[in-house]
C-alpha cells in the first residue's frame, strides 16, 4: 500500500473518529454525507432547499413522490402508520434529526461532557437540544425506538417552542404528551406513534443531526420531508427540485390524457402510458393553446424539462 493510500485512509479515519467524539454532527460531516447537493447551505452544513420548492411540494401525493424516489433507487423512504396531531394538513420542511436511546449511566456520563463541550443548555431536560437548533422551515425527527410510556420527546411547552422556532412541528418514531394542548396549538403538527400522560424517563440523546432510522425509512439531515394523514416520505435535497417538477408536469400530462379521452380522439391504448411523437406534438399545442391552469413551475423550467425529456 503506498503513502497516498495510507495518507487517505488516516484522513478518512480520522474524520470519522472526529465526528464520533461530537453529539452534535459538524458541518463538514453533514455537507459530506449530502454531497450530491449543490446549492446554499445552512451554517450547519444542510442543504437549503428554497421556500418556493417546499410550498409546491405540498401539492404532490406521496405515491407521486415515491414513485419518482423508486426510479432514482431510493426504496427506503416511507414510513406508514401514524397517529397525526391535525390529520387534515400537509407539512413539508427540512429535516433535523435525533436519535434517542436507552439510558445507561455511563453513556449519561459522556452526552453530559459532550453537551458541554458543544455549548448546549445545561438547564432543563436534554430533549431540549434539538430544539433549540431549529430554524424556520424546519421540521424536527426523532427516532425513540417507538418508545410511548415514558418515552414523551415534548409536550406543550415544547410543542409551541418547535412551532414557534420552526413553524412547522415534529416526527417521532415514539410519542408526545400534552396531546389535547398540541392538537389546539395553532400552526403545530406532528407524526407520532403514540401519546401518553407520563414524563420522559430512562432515554438518553446520542446524536443530533446524524442519519437515523424512521421505520422503514433511512433519514439524512437536510432530507426533505412530505408528510400528509397517508404518511410520510423523505426526499434527499437533492432530488427535490426534479421530483416536483416531475410531479407537477405528470398532473398537467394527466390533465390533457383526460381532456382527449373524453373527447374520443384516442382510444385509451393509445394516450395511456408512451406516447407517440404525434400526440407528443398534440400535447405542447394544446399546452401552449388550450391549457387553463396557471402553471406551477415557470415557464423555462417547463420548456427546459420537456427539452430533456424529448418533447
Amino acid at each position: 500500500m503506498n503513502k497516498r493510500t495510507l495518507l487517505i485512509i488516516g484522513l478518512m479515519l480520522g474524520g470519522f473518529l472526529a465526528h464520533a467524539q461530537r453529539l452534535g454532527s459538524s458541518p463538514e460531516y453533514i455537507t459530506a454525507l449530502t454531497a450530491s447537493w449543490k446549492g446554499e447551505r445552512f451554517p450547519d452544513g444542510r442543504p437549503k432547499v428554497s421556500d418556493g420548492l417546499l410550498e409546491r411540494l405540498k401539492k404532490i401525493t406521496l405515491e407521486e413522490a415515491w414513485g419518482i424516489l423508486k426510479r432514482k433507487g431510493y426504496v427506503n423512504q416511507f414510513e406508514g402508520d401514524w397517529m397525526v396531531v391535525k390529520p387534515d394538513s400537509t407539512m413539508t420542511g427540512r429535516v433535523v434529526t435525533a436519535q434517542y436511546m436507552p439510558a445507561r449511566p455511563d453513556l449519561d456520563s459522556f452526552v453530559v461532557e459532550r453537551g458541554k463541550a458543544e455549548n448546549r443548555s445545561q438547564r432543563g431536560s436534554r430533549n431540549l437540544w434539538p430544539v433549540d437548533i431549529l430554524v424556520p422551515g424546519d421540521v424536527y425527527v426523532a427516532d425513540s425506538y417507538g418508545k410511548v410510556a415514558d418515552g414523551t420527546l415534548i409536550g406543550s411547552s415544547l410543542g409551541n417552542a418547535i412551532y414557534g422556532r420552526s413553524k412547522r412541528g415534529v416526527i417521532f418514531y415514539g410519542s408526545v404528551r400534552d396531546m389535547q394542548e398540541l392538537t389546539a396549538t395553532p400552526g403545530f403538527n406532528g407524526w407520532i406513534k403514540g401519546y401518553d400522560p407520563s414524563a420522559i424517563s430512562q432515554m438518553e440523546i446520542t446524536s443530533i443531526n446524524a442519519p437515523v432510522r424512521i421505520g422503514r425509512a433511512t433519514v439524512l439531515p437536510g432530507d426533505v420531508v412530505l408528510a400528509n394523514k397517508y404518511g410520510v416520505v423523505f426526499i434527499p435535497a437533492y432530488l427535490v427540485e426534479e421530483l416536483v417538477i416531475s410531479a407537477e408536469v405528470t398532473a398537467i400530462r394527466d390533465e390533457f390524457e383526460r381532456v382527449r379521452l373524453q373527447e374520443g380522439t384516442y382510444l385509451t391504448g393509445q394516450i395511456h402510458g408512451q406516447w407517440s411523437d404525434t400526440i407528443k406534438k398534440d400535447f405542447m399545442n394544446w399546452l401552449h393553446t388550450a391549457y387553463a391552469g396557471p402553471l406551477p413551475m415557470s415557464k423555462k423550467d417547463l420548456d427546459d424539462y420537456l427539452k430533456a425529456h424529448d418533447y
